[in-house]
């Protein structure tokens, strides 16, 4: 039977046969070629949805990024400015102590202080030093003594974990830094100061930095003050140089004209000791 449908097409009516063969074979290909192309028309339909969603991620990522950067500017610059003078409402105030010199500094420096204008106050030292409290506690009650209070009712007084003990080694204090920096974003939370003094202690790097991000976030703004150590001659100490080189404190005062000179946007309060 194959043999003589063979012979068929070749005979009588062979010719038909043959062309009706090559007439499905281009139909065949036609249908593979247009499945084909629908394929491609697929797979270009799914790389343009991607672009557009790669495209509109980056854009915007750019557009949050630029959006940062200006704002961040904008805080530099209005920090720049000088504090207002007016006699307006009190304002809350943090001070942050250190052990050993920090905390005698700052406390000559509060004894000349505004007390009714810059209240209430908090006082903030390390999990570790007790004795910078202490002191603070006692000049508080000698100014509840002298207003005739038997308790100092403008001065609530807190302790922070510290970023990095003395001689703790740089591998574990990252695990403590992070523990550090948690405790002072609840503690900014909890206390949103308009105003805040520091004067060299480690301490106060995680939390005036948390500030700064407040003051870029629009959360709260608080002027933050810094006051270098009178032992610091001819350099900054390290707290001191990382408020000043990121712009962090709004203004940052030293004790001596030279170190006023190498760090221009310093200003030079002489010697308050």
């Amino acid at each position: 039977m194959i043999f003589e449908e063979k012979l068929r097409c070749y005979g009588v009516g062979g010719t038909a046969c043959f062309n009706s063969r090559i007439s499905s074979r281009r139909l065949d290909v036609i249908v593979a070629l247009t499945e084909h192309l629908k394929l491609l028309i697929m797979e270009k339909g799914n790389d343009c949805t991607l672009f557009r969603v790669v495209s509109i991620t980056l854009s915007f990522a750019v557009l949050v990024v630029t959006l940062i950067l200006v704002r961040i500017l904008y805080v530099i610059y209005r920090s720049r400015r000088p504090f207002s003078r007016r006699a307006a409402q009190p304002l809350s105030t943090l001070i942050i102590l250190g052990s050993g010199g920090h905390t005698a500094e700052m406390l000559n420096l509060l004894a000349v202080l505004q007390k009714d204008r810059f209240a209430p106050r908090f006082y903030i030292a390390a999990a570790t030093d007790n004795m910078s409290l202490q002191k603070a506690q006692l000049l508080e009650n000698s100014l509840a003594a002298e207003n005739g209070t038997t308790a100092p009712s403008a001065a609530q007084f807190t302790q922070i974990y510290r970023s990095r003990e003395v001689g703790q080694s740089y591998i574990t204090s990252i695990w403590t830094t992070l523990i550090a920096m948690v405790h002072a974003l609840w503690l900014m939370i909890k206390i949103r100061p308009q105003v805040i003094l520091c004067n060299g202690p480690g301490t106060c790097i995680p939390l005036c930095a948390i500030a700064f991000l407040f003051k870029v976030f629009g959360i709260r703004w608080s002027s933050i003050f810094y006051v270098e150590s009178i032992a610091r001659v001819r350099r900054l100490s390290l707290s001191g140089l990382l408020l000043y080189k990121l712009h962090i404190a709004d203004q940052l005062f030293v004790q001596w004209p030279q170190l006023q000179r190498k760090y221009p946007r310093a200003i030079d309060v002489g010697r308050l000791m």
